[in-house]
């Protein structure tokens, strides 16, 4: 199936991305590479005056921390990868350093002008290399 697999993990969604995680590991060749990727978006200049200088820095660690535990819980290895910027970019990017064949992310429900997926997802699936799954089958479960 895939040899490598980039998960993009929002961890403020993680429930999503813990299910979007063991998904990964059933599409995974034997002997392929699951990475876990978080990332932190930086703040702007204009609104990072009024923040602790270390707000970013613990956000990153604070990402790491929950990735290691989601890790430990589910038992499926995986490597880990925090980077900074915008979400779309960064997991593009990603994708493209590590040569990887699969992005899976999930989607938020979309606003009116994301209709069908949302912004990052829709952002991922126009310009990424390889294939991407948009995950979004938490959201059809909580609809029933």
């Amino acid at each position: 199936m895939y040899k490598k697999i980039i998960v993009a993990i929002e961890i403020g969604a993680l429930e999503d991305g813990a299910l979007s995680f063991r998904k990964a590991a059933t599409l995974l060749d034997e002997g392929g590479e699951i990475i876990l990727l978080n990332v932190v978006e930086d703040i702007p200049t204009y609104v990072a005056v009024d923040l602790p200088v270390e707000l970013v820095e613990n956000a990153a660690k604070d990402a790491r921390s929950r990735l290691e535990e989601l890790i430990l819980a589910t038992g499926i290895p995986a490597n880990i990868e925090i980077s900074h910027g915008r979400p779309a970019s960064g997991i593009i990017a990603a994708a493209e350093s590590h040569n990887a064949d699969l992005i899976i992310l999930a989607s938020h429900l979309p606003d009116f002008s994301n209709y069908f997926i949302g912004a990052t997802a829709d952002r991922v699936v126009r310009h990424a290399k390889c294939s991407v799954l948009v995950d979004r089958r938490r959201q059809a479960a909580t609809k029933r």
